[in-house]
């Protein structure tokens, strides 16, 4: 029970971190926003885990944290910044969908065929996806759209850690990811963003940015893999899911969010599709096995 209490707390912390960052890109831009974050996290992972400071700087553990942290930076950026065209609730669900991509793209790197459940639940997302961002004339906003291709990016990075993170520390992966996502991340400022007047931050902004850094990177991370260890998959992907429905639960409570009927049946029939896409297959594999 307290490995399932774990995860859950990570997704309650992440779900709170849609509002949180919705409010600190009114003042610092995206990626100067995930460079304070990233940067913080893989410091105190780095002091966390200095007991195997003899795998900090094996080549194999470098190259793959920078495939990794790539495509994490990817999907970071591009929802940080679809963030501020889109409502917090929205860009949480709309996260969400990489649960329902994973199957389809772990098919074209590790030759897993997709279950016809993943074909079923896909259809079911690509509705709840129109139901939540398509306004009138079936248009998409800016922000959904980025949103969507941050999915893919989170999906993609799943799928990586997968096949090459066999055999190998995760944590120091962990680590190096949360360094190459900052890396890039200052890169990506410096060349496209203007760096904000750090010393006129207020402590609003200090205490939001040590909120990302410290209990929404760091500290969920480490809660997920401790329950990750204990937990079958199945159940820690649904557990995980649950950062979605949070994502608009806080968004709502905070009044960055109105609810209309339309957008409900939008989440529930995204919600919906990742529970059959995560769900279903091994319910029916066990059915067999009787």
């Amino acid at each position: 029970m307290l490995y399932k209490i774990l995860i859950v707390l990570a997704t309650l912390i992440w779900g709170s971190s849609f509002v949180v960052v919705k409010d600190t890109t009114d003042v610092v831009s995206p990626a100067w926003i995930l460079v304070v974050r990233f940067a913080l996290a893989a410091f105190i992972l780095a002091l966390v885990y200095v007991r195997k400071r003899e795998l900090y700087f094996r080549k194999d553990y470098i190259a793959f944290g920078a495939l990794f942290g790539f495509l994490l930076f990817m999907g970071y950026y591009l929802q940080t910044i679809g963030i501020t065209d889109t409502t917090p609730g929205k860009n949480a669900f709309l996260t969400g969908t990489y649960c329902v991509m994973v199957p389809f793209f772990a098919w074209a790197i590790s030759r897993r065929r997709p279950h016809v459940f993943n074909i079923v639940a896909a259809v079911m997302c690509v509705g709840g996806i129109g139901l939540v961002s398509l306004g009138s004339g079936f248009s998409m906003s800016f922000g959904d759209l980025l949103t969507l291709c941050c999915a893919v990016f989170y999906g993609l990075h799943i799928c990586f850690v997968s096949k090459f993170s066999q055999d190998r520390d995760i944590y120091v992966l962990t680590m190096w990811q949360f360094f190459f996502v900052a890396l890039f991340s200052l890169l990506s400022g410096a060349i496209f963003e203007q760096p904000p007047r750090w010393e006129a931050l207020d402590w609003n902004t200090w205490a939001s940015l040590l909120y990302l850094g410290i209990a929404c990177t760091a500290l969920a991370l480490l809660f997920q893999n401790i329950g990750q260890q204990k937990l079958p998959p199945s159940t820690a992907s649904l557990l995980l899911s649950l950062e979605s429905p949070f994502g608009v639960a806080f968004s709502v409570a905070f009044g960055a969010e109105v609810l209309t009927g339309r957008m409900v049946c939008g989440f529930v029939l995204i919600f919906a599709a990742i529970l059959v896409s995560e769900l279903a297959p091994g319910i029916l594999a066990k059915r067999k096995q009787e």
